[in-house]
């Protein structure tokens, strides 16, 4: 089975804030079907985050994130102009010298 992956790029009006909010919707995240997350932020410029999750599918990650619930969350944590990339694993490898 293909594991289903999140890539969403977005930028964040507060950081700090933004990670607050961001924390407190673990229990709604993980209840909707993440299993893991990754942050990154732009080398430059740290309003500009990147959130890479696991899901358990990609019907229920598209269900969570376009959610009346989460779309108000957003709002609230100062998100500008999501983009949502719902992607499914073709192949992992390990690199070694």
């Amino acid at each position: 089975m293909s594991q289903a992956y999140v890539l969403i790029l977005h930028e964040v009006a507060d950081y700090p804030k933004w990670k607050a909010i961001f924390d407190q919707a673990a229990g709604i995240r993980h209840a909707a079907g993440e299993l893991e997350y990754h942050l990154l932020a732009a080398e430059t410029d740290a309003a500009q985050v990147v959130h890479f999750s696991r899901w358990t599918s990609l019907a229920a990650a598209r269900a969570f994130f376009e959610s009346p619930e989460l779309v108000e969350i957003r709002r609230r944590a100062g998100v500008r102009a999501p983009v949502f990339h719902y992607l499914h694993e073709v192949e992992r490898g390990v690199l070694w010298g």
